[in-house]
Parts: C-alpha cells; sequence; structure tokens
C-alpha cells in the first residue's frame, strides 16, 4: 500500500460480544459462539465495520482441534468452524460493502487458556510448536481470508515458528507480538523478535498488539527497522485482575495517543481487549486524515 495510507483495523471482538451478554468464561473463550451464537459474532463485525474499521478479525484466535475435540467435535468438525469464522467476517464485509479480512490466529499459549500467552517459553521447540500450529494454519488458509493475523504471540521462537509456517504455505500474514516494554514477553528484545520476518515477502507487516498503549510508539521504531508495514492494536490500559476476575485500573487509550503512533511511521492501527466501536469511530478520523 502506499506510504502514507494508514488502514483501520477493528476492536475487542470479545469485549463486544461480553457487552452482548455473552459470557466467554470459557476454554474457547470467544471461539465458543462459533457453535453457539456465530450470528452474534457477524454482528460484532457489522458494528467495527459500520464504526470506520476496514479489517475484521476473525473469531479463531482462541479455536483449536484440541480445543474442540474437548467438546466432542473431531478433526473435520473443527476444520469446518475455522472456516466458518472466516465467512462470518465475510458477510458482514459483503454486507457493508468494503473491507478485508484478518484470519487470527492466536499463540499456542492462548489454547491452554492459562494465561500462557502473556508469558511465552511453554517448553516445546519450534519444530514441536510449528507441529501444532499447522493443521490450523492450513484450515485457515484455504478459507479465503485476506491475510493471516499471527497475533499476540509472546516469543519470539514461537513468531519464528509461525513465519516459517506461512512461507511454506505461501500465504500473506502479519506478525504481532504481545509485549512489556520493549521485550517479549518472554523477555526477548523487540528488535531480535522483530527480525525473524526480514526479508521473508509473505509477512506484509510486524507489530505489537494487547500491550499497554504507552509501550507502542517506542515499539514502532523498532518495528519500522525490518522495512515493512507496522501495524498496533493495544489494549485500552486497564488490566485483567486473576483474583477478583475484573478489569482495572484507568483506561489510557486514546485518539491523541494514536495520533502520535501515526505520525510515527504505523500504518495499520486498531485496538485489542476493551476496544469497542466507540474508539474505533474515534480512530477514524485519524485515518482519514
Amino acid at each position: 500500500m502506499p506510504d502514507d495510507t494508514v488502514l483501520l483495523g477493528d476492536g475487542g471482538l470479545a469485549t463486544e460480544l461480553e457487552a452482548r451478554g455473552h459470557d466467554l468464561s470459557d476454554p474457547l473463550w470467544s471461539a465458543r459462539l462459533l457453535v453457539d451464537a456465530p450470528h452474534e459474532i457477524t454482528a460484532v463485525h457489522l458494528a467495527f465495520f459500520r464504526a470506520g474499521a476496514m479489517i475484521a478479525t476473525t473469531a479463531s484466535y482462541q479455536a483449536s482441534f484440541e480445543g474442540f475435540a474437548a467438546r466432542g467435535l473431531d478433526h473435520d468438525d473443527t476444520a469446518r468452524l475455522l472456516r466458518r469464522s472466516v465467512e462470518l467476517a465475510a458477510a458482514a464485509r459483503d454486507e457493508i460493502g468494503r473491507g478485508y479480512i484478518a484470519a487470527s490466529v492466536g499463540p499456542y499459549g492462548a489454547a491452554l487458556a492459562d494465561g500462557s500467552e502473556y508469558r511465552g517459553r511453554y517448553g516445546l521447540s519450534t519444530t514441536q510448536l510449528a507441529a501444532w500450529h499447522l493443521p490450523r494454519l492450513e484450515a485457515l488458509a484455504d478459507a479465503g481470508a485476506d491475510v493471516i493475523a499471527l497475533e499476540t504471540i509472546p516469543d519470539a521462537d514461537e513468531g519464528a515458528a509461525l513465519v516459517d509456517l506461512v512461507r511454506r504455505l505461501g500465504v500473506p500474514a502479519w506478525l504481532s507480538y504481545t509485549i512489556d516494554g520493549t521485550n517479549t514477553r518472554a523477555g526477548q528484545p523487540l528488535a531480535e523478535a522483530f527480525a525473524v520476518a526480514a526479508g521473508i515477502p509473505q509477512i506484509v507487516a510486524v507489530g505489537v498488539n494487547c500491550c499497554a498503549p504507552e509501550d507502542v510508539l517506542p515499539a514502532i521504531s523498532l518495528a519500522g527497522q525490518i522495512g515493512k508495514p507496522v501495524i498496533v492494536y493495544p489494549n485500552s490500559g486497564e488490566r485483567w485482575d486473576t483474583t477478583h476476575h475484573a478489569w482495572i485500573g484507568p483506561r489510557r487509550f486514546s485518539t491523541d495517543m494514536a495520533a502520535q503512533w501515526v505520525s510515527a511511521g504505523a500504518r495499520i492501527v486498531g485496538g485489542c481487549c476493551r476496544i469497542r466501536p466507540v474508539d474505533i469511530a474515534g480512530l477514524a478520523a485519524i485515518t482519514r486524515n
């Protein structure tokens, strides 16, 4: 895309599903609704598109063959649900008449449903991680999404495994880490983590997501060093209290901060947890300018 183009991403799919009354306290998280209430997923995609988003990120982040097997679904059933996640986003896109579909691929730790995606270092080799991710990537690559979103990756080793898989599959993808300061959640320097995507044409953007808004600006300059468009979509700034099962702390996400990210070179901007359509509408004026 042209150097001065800014694409607006969507916000927190699960956040909006919960706001619509769905209990997502489940190992499958929002992916459970691929079975139970697929029309609700389409409705949320539509809400973000109507707010100005140009990208719909599918409800496949926490979907896995193991997770659905625990519900009695076989391999073919799970592959069908992964394809459904893309179809639901495409239905919203077709209704609104514009936009792109990003098929979400969360980290291995997300499927464990124990917070491991914010730690990394699972004790698996890159070969083992690649073998685990491959069936899901194959199903989503065949579903017709515009791009694969390798997102909330906490560990550069897992990033390297995923980058090699999309290279082998020949599908476009972005690579987005969850971070703490200027390190991955596993503690690796971000510059080294982004370097795993250097020279890989299938990786069309790199950046950060599911992180504190104040960590975004330093990450942009590091991501930009490998010569690809930069994508950023942080959380609201609130923190999940695992003891009381509630979000605490102030919201720090703002359109002023997002304007700084664009000025610093971010070319795809959106939000993650706790970012709602009203927030995306606020960002729409920035991307239009």
